[in-house]
């Protein structure tokens, strides 16, 4: 018969067992339980650096306030990706199947923007050029727009700058040669078109984002507007 002290030294035993393998076991709940985040970032943190990307811009000619977030789709929100196509850097290359703007830069890289692109029957594609660019433009509609909607003609001779232009903070002109094809890369106010095809023809960026394009874009910069979506361009 084994002495007394001797069952209380095993059960000691099996209970320490018992409590390596729940604090294991909790261990390995709690990384299985882990959320994965973009680049290594906390979900506090992403949001925290889009809030800051998309902040309130007063030193601008026509202070912009913050962009609403909630009226887009994250997905569209600047990022830096990679990039394996031909183009070469400093190619502009509009996706109209998934709604992106990618800039292409060195290294394999390029800056992605979400886009609200043109509705069904205005839409244009083909290589062109930015030929002119612009902070604070004056929007002056076509001829054929103006004919569609005759409310327009007010503005025959253009809209000046302000918050209220469609052109926004910015305008980049796409010209085929030397001939204005009359589509522009433009900022926009409404965020909620962002992702969508609801313009008539031209490609809109949230104004944070086409500041940034302006910046980043030299003139006479190619650009590639595709509409069948084609190689994947960034993930």
């Amino acid at each position: 018969m084994a002495p007394r002290n001797s069952h209380r030294k095993d059960a000691s035993r099996v209970n320490d067992l018992t409590r390596r393998r729940v604090l294991i076991g909790l261990g390995a709940s709690t990384l299985a339980g882990c959320t994965a985040t973009t680049d290594g970032e906390s979900p506090s943190l992403g949001l925290s650096r889009y809030a800051s990307m998309y902040g309130p811009l007063p030193d601008e000619q026509f202070p912009i306030p913050a962009a609403n977030l909630s009226k887009i789709d994250p997905k569209y929100y600047r990022k830096l990706v990679n990039y394996r196509g031909p183009e070469q850097p400093g190619t502009i290359i509009v996706n109209t199947a998934e709604k992106y703007l990618f800039l292409t830069l060195p290294d394999g890289k390029a800056m992605r923007y979400g886009v609200g692109i043109g509705r069904e029957g205005f839409e244009w594609g083909g290589r062109a050029r930015i030929a002119w660019k612009r902070p604070w433009p004056t929007w002056t509609p076509p001829a054929e727009m103006i004919e569609r909607e005759p409310e327009l003609e007010k503005y025959r001779e253009g809209k000046e700058p302000g918050l209220d232009n469609p052109l926004g903070a910015r305008a980049l002109y796409l010209f085929e040669g030397n001939r204005d094809t009359l589509y522009r890369l433009h900022g926009t106010f409404q965020e909620w078109s962002i992702g969508k095809a609801v313009s008539s023809g031209c490609v809109r960026l949230l104004n944070h984002d086409v500041i940034d394009l302006y910046e980043r874009t030299p003139k006479n910069a190619p650009v590639l507007v595709k509409h069948d979506g084609g190689e994947r361009v960034g993930v």
